[in-house]
């Protein structure tokens, strides 16, 4: 074989491994928007969040979201840390689902069930980078992605986007938007950072306190799938609607805490969770449209090497995870969550970060 076909062979194979890993406009990047000491940095597998920088009550930066330092790190995650969820967050019951006179069978992930819209749902995919605006007065980014008919065993074509953006002072703002192109679909985005607020490296979450304004949970089986039933937190572990701290009760619960709260306003854009860490002084508020709220404390984070080489362990962070009802497909007394064609599902979550001296 001569030279010239051999470099031509060597072109060609180089050329399908750089086609192979970057789609157009869709190379896997980091992406930092800052304002001041405030950053935020975002890579597009995934739509992660996958660091939160600012200052505590001294005035020293720390990073506030569990993760990793490589983005293969993130490729092989199974715990989706700063994850984008979709095209259903949380789970869905036998990973099937009946729509308009059809069976959809969905590809499990979780035994029986299917979480997280799957093996391969949102968390698992290159986003496109359509705007980033790194600092200035409004720096943001968005991400967009086509799900194809049929992914994941969902039906039809969605366009979904996300927003990242910061506000003054210290806002931190993620608007989600799904449009179904031709077939009634189920549609549920969430996001699921862990969050230390105290810094990811300061050990467990146990002392920080968290006041949740939700009355309700849904009820799970033993597979933490919803039975359908919504019951009062009042008089349970489960009850955060004045201040408490994360470990006050939680022996009372096997593992640590992992249910859907109900949220009381009816306001378009309602009082989620606040959280405040006594020793940094940091405080996170949150406010979203979305009616749920998955609290959530690393039960399953088990000797898991993160940036730095931090080993993260259970209760080592938590998540406050908004969404629709948790198996609303299969359950009709549920507000649903099906978004028929040409219409277009939105949900916007807003972190406020402060200092408690």
């Amino acid at each position: 074989m001569s030279s010239k076909v051999s470099s031509l062979f060597i072109c060609l194979f180089i050329l399908q491994l750089w086609a192979a890993a970057v789609v157009t406009g869709r190379k896997i990047g980091i992406y930092e928007i800052k304002k001041g000491d405030f950053s935020v940095k975002i890579t597009n597998y995934g739509a992660r969040i996958i660091s939160v920088l600012l200052p505590d009550k001294h005035g020293k930066i720390g990073d506030v979201v569990s993760g990793y330092d490589t983005i293969e790190e993130y490729k092989n995650d199974t715990r989706y840390f700063g994850a984008l969820l979709g095209r259903v967050a949380n789970r869905i019951g036998g990973a099937q689902f009946s729509l308009n006179g059809t069976l959809y069978k969905l590809i499990p992930n979780e035994g029986n069930n299917t979480i997280h819209g799957g093996p391969k749902g949102f968390s698992y995919v290159v986003w496109k980078v359509s705007k980033y605006v790194q600092d200035g007065p409004c720096p943001c980014i968005t991400l967009t992605y086509h799900s194809a008919d049929g992914e994941e065993g969902f039906p039809g074509d969605v366009l979904a986007s996300v927003t990242f953006a910061l506000k003054d002072p210290y806002k931190l703002s993620v608007v989600f938007k799904a449009k179904a192109l031709n077939k009634a679909t189920p549609i549920n985005l969430s996001h699921h950072p862990y969050w230390n607020i105290g810094g990811h490296n300061s050990g467990d979450v146990l002392s920080q306190v968290v006041q949740i304004f939700a009355s309700n949970i849904t009820l799970v089986d033993e597979q933490l799938i919803p039975t359908g039933e919504i019951a009062p937190v009042k008089n349970t572990p489960y009850d955060f609607l004045k201040p408490r701290k994360v470990g006050s009760r939680i022996d009372k619960i096997d593992r640590g805490y992992d249910r859907n709260y109900v949220l009381d306003s009816n306001e378009k854009m309602k009082p989620v969770a606040k959280v405040y860490d006594k020793k940094s002084g940091r405080v996170m508020d949150i406010q979203a449209t979305a009616p749920c709220v998955h609290f959530y404390t690393a039960n399953w984070v088990i000797d898991v090497k993160g940036k730095g080489g931090y080993v993260y362990q259970p209760q080592s962070s938590l998540s406050l995870e908004t969404q629709g009802y948790p198996d609303a497909v299969n359950h009709p007394n549920f507000p649903s969550i099906i978004v028929n064609p040409g219409k277009t599902y939105a949900h916007t979550l807003l972190y406020t970060f402060s200092i408690k001296k």
